[in-house]
């Protein structure tokens, strides 16, 4: 899962993505509002966590135009201002949930799986399958068949990414940026470690793998 922190507090920013990312997502930081802008209509999102007092465009004006534009990510308002009034505004702008600073981290990322649990245009169900093998985005298990494969939380994104395309061919650049982030450089060879990391678990005695590589195009998890 990719999340894009619109935050100006740099320690704030760092805090909220360190602690993300040792949970396995992928996290963009912006430091003001003109910057959140650009980065969501560039890039592709799962959840905007947003907070409102920013630099030059402010939370409100920024969740907003993001609405206008169509957009139907889940947008998680994080800010100091706790009056219900402030509150109303945020949600009535677009907001689908409204965290109040200070908080705790844990409580954070349950609004991040509730956010991402949210029916909404083609959303994502918990469970994604391919054969025997499913992955379920609540638990954060994956079993193959009864047996549950053991992924680090890199392989567990990676494997998220590659199912919820199954069939499809996905770039090195797109896997770069929805399971790292926007400064990994999709040129090292980490990539083809991490695939080859999941393989070993995933694939078992098989004679085929159910990554298979496309030389020049990228990866695709085979339709089973």
């Amino acid at each position: 899962m990719r999340i894009l922190l619109v935050e100006d507090e740099k320690k704030m920013a760092s805090f909220i993505e360190r602690g993300l990312k040792e949970e396995g997502y992928a996290v963009d930081i912006a430091l003001d509002g003109e910057k959140g802008l650009e980065y969501v209509s560039i890039n592709e999102y799962d959840v905007i966590i947003l907070d409102i007092l920013l630099p030059k465009i402010n939370g409100l004006a920024l969740c907003e135009k993001i609405r206008k534009a169509g957009s139907r990510l889940p947008i998680l308002m994080v800010t100091a201002r706790d009056s219900v009034q402030d509150k109303i505004r945020g949600l009535d702008q677009g907001a689908d949930d409204y965290l109040t600073k200070p908080f705790s981290f844990d409580e954070l990322l349950a609004r991040i799986r509730a956010l991402s649990r949210r029916p909404r245009e083609l959303q994502e169900k918990s469970e994604l399958r391919s054969g025997d093998l499913s992955l379920n985005l609540l638990t954060r298990r994956v079993l193959i068949g009864k047996n549950e494969a053991a992924l680090s939380q890199k392989e567990f994104a990676l494997l998220e990414y590659l199912m919820k395309r199954k069939g499809a061919v996905v770039s090195r650049t797109q896997i770069a940026e929805h399971v790292w982030d926007i400064h990994f450089d999709p040129m090292s060879n980490t990539i083809d470690v991490y695939i080859n990391f999941l393989r070993k678990k995933i694939d078992g005695d098989r004679k085929q793998s159910r990554i298979e590589t496309l030389r020049g195009a990228g990866y695709r998890l085979l339709a089973e």
